[in-house]
């Protein structure tokens, strides 16, 4: 009796603890059930709605883009993509396998895109297979149940109606990249979104794109649409209109045929450029679709490099077309007077080495005039001695070589003009006087891309006057329908006398029309054309060097040609330059002519 009274005082004296706990257990419970319901409800209640409701980007129709004339270049036609939604996949390895045999592609590979897909957003589409055919879209819309957080999305693809013409200009498109995703600041981008990635579809990448729109849909347990309830639509983006012509486009690719070069032909008046030809070329079609890790990898590492835009990215010693920039600066700092004659016997002596004429024989007795018009280098040689390596760099940059023009277009490259500091710095030498010989005729360490030779020859044209180069020439607004037309932008005018650039320009138009002129085999019946050939080493020519390797196409010169025309009242500049191809008198210079009367017997008078 004892010990139950004791057991029961026991039980007693525990009971307050027992009290105790359960009172603090329910006020645990009934906070966390209070933080759960009023702090954080909002957040599960958007995470139960998000299983529900959704909403879900539309990417806009993209903006189309035409030639000058309104020639249609790229359009958007309709394609299927396959897609995952992560989160609503309920068996990935089987669903990664069903999916594997439907579309002909790699379980490693999709597993790949999914490992490497960061999104930045819940139920995110990661993009499996872009441009899926119809028996695809087929098998996986019979199987759709069997396929949860597997969708076909209804996309416009771009297409380029013309081919692989023009290709370094008009550019690309494929998805956007994580770090371009990154870099935005707004909301007109999302995962997945296509986007330009080259040329005018990059530079003018937003005005093309539009803005994307929403809607919200009602999802079933596998993610799959059932119910729509709100949109808001996409505003398509505006068109561009370029400055090409298509045309003069097809003229100036065509006569540049197999070869590896660049063409680039320009509106004297305004700087609008009216072909830009980059060989090889490459197809962005192919590349506005998906393109697989092998097919890229092989692209881009071609030896050809047909990424490569040659006209704005491609750099070449100018060879004797610089010879217009040595002859500015003799004629402005009086180094040489211009009745002065220079003796080519086929060769100059300086120092301990030999510097050869192009002409074995020599010109004879020869002054300024007659110097460029037969392309001494003789004389030049001795123009570089005079003037010194800064001397012509000055006159160089006041031209517009060694710098970006700056076209409208992604990448362009500067090139360089060599000056006594620029060796010091960068190659930590001083600099050499008989390397100015190599300079004054294009060589040397001088290195210039073939727009900045167009804009060279259309500056001399224009007696000074600069233009900034464009390639669209105005601004469809969808809206309003109105057509925004770019103005021409002058940038200044060179600090040269108009009388130097008149004796220039009859220097030039000796070169093509008079006798014994280094392109007299490109005169024209429909205008008078001037210009200037150019011949580039390759490699240094040595006494012992076999024929065999002199005859590699590899090691050919590279044959330049820039001209203008009419010269009496230009219209157009052009600028040739083709890799390996020779003498610029015999391949570049037939090229300009063929562009050059394309547009004159076409232009609007």
């Amino acid at each position: 009796m004892l010990d139950k009274q004791e057991d029961l005082k026991d039980i007693q004296g525990r009971f307050p603890f027992l009290i105790a706990f359960v009172v603090i257990a329910f006020f645990v419970l009934l906070i966390r059930t209070g933080y759960l319901q009023l702090i954080k409800g909002g957040h599960f209640k958007e995470l139960s709605e998000s299983n529900r409701l959704r909403s879900l980007p539309i990417e806009p129709y993209r903006g189309l883009i035409f030639d000058r004339n309104g020639e249609l270049l790229a359009h958007n036609v309709p394609a299927f993509h396959l897609s995952f939604i992560l989160e609503d996949l309920k068996d990935k390895a089987t669903t990664i396998k069903k999916v594997s045999g439907f579309v002909g592609i790699s379980e490693k590979e999709i597993n790949e895109k999914i490992k490497a897909k960061k999104n930045t957003y819940p139920f995110a589409p990661v993009r499996i297979k872009e441009n899926i055919g119809a028996k695809e879209v087929a098998l996986i819309e019979a199987h759709r149940l069997d396929l949860p957080g597997v969708m076909v999305e209804a996309v416009a693809r771009r297409e380029y109606r013309h081919g692989n013409m023009a290709a370094h200009l008009l550019g690309y498109l494929s998805e956007i990249t994580q770090g371009q995703l990154d870099n935005v600041v707004n909301d007109t981008v999302y995962p997945g979104m296509t986007v330009g990635q080259n040329g005018v579809e990059k530079t003018y990448d937003e005005i093309l794109r539009g803005i994307p729109g929403y809607k919200e849909v009602e999802v079933d347990a596998y993610g799959h649409e059932v119910r729509l309830f709100n949109i808001d639509r996409p505003v398509r983006g505006n068109d561009i209109y370029l400055t090409i012509d298509m045309n003069l486009q097809k003229i100036a690719e065509d006569a540049l045929g197999n070869e590896s070069g660049a063409v680039v032909a320009v509106d004297t008046t305004s700087g609008d450029i009216l072909a830009m030809a980059s060989h090889p070329p490459y197809d962005h079609n192919l590349l506005s679709k998906r393109v697989n890790v092998k097919d890229w990898e092989a692209l881009i590492n071609d030896p050809a490099t047909p990424l490569n835009n040659r006209a704005i990215q491609g750099l070449y010693p100018p060879g004797s077309v610089y010879k217009i920039v040595t002859a500015a600066a003799t004629i402005e700092r009086e180094t040489l007077e211009l009745d002065e004659n220079i003796q080519c016997k086929g060769g100059l002596q300086f120092g301990r080495r030999y510097f050869r004429d192009w002409k074995a024989g020599g010109h004879g007795n020869v002054a300024l005039h007659r110097a460029i018009v037969e392309s001494c280098d003789v004389y030049f040689y001795k123009a570089g001695i005079a003037l010194g390596v800064d001397g012509m760099a000055d006159y160089a940059l006041r031209l517009g070589l060694g710098s970006p023009t700056g076209i409208d277009l992604p990448s362009e490259k500067g090139g360089l003009i060599p000056t006594k500091s620029w060796k010091l710095s960068a190659r930590k030498q001083e600099w050499l006087e008989g390397e100015t010989l190599s300079v004054a005729i294009g060589q040397s360490y001088v290195l210039t891309t073939p727009m900045q030779l167009a804009m060279l020859i259309s500056t001399v044209a224009n007696s000074g006057l600069k233009h900034r180069p464009k390639s669209v020439f105005g601004i469809k607004d969808q809206k309003t329908g109105e057509l925004y037309r770019f103005p021409p932008v002058e940038t200044g005018r060179v600090e040269i006398r108009e009388e130097t650039f008149q004796i220039l320009k009859a220097a030039l138009r000796g070169v093509v029309n008079e006798q014994g002129g280094t392109a007299g085999g490109v005169r024209s019946k429909i205008a008078e054309i001037g210009g200037k050939t150019g011949t580039a080493q390759v490699i240094a020519l040595k006494p012992n060097l076999p024929k065999e390797l002199l005859n590699q196409k590899r090691f050919k010169d590279h044959a330049l040609f820039v001209a203008f025309a009419p010269v009496s009242d230009p219209r157009i500049a052009v600028s040739v330059v083709v890799e390996h191809g020779g003498k610029g008198s015999s391949v570049a210079a037939p090229i300009a002519k063929k562009i050059i009367e394309g547009y004159l017997k076409n232009v609007k008078s």
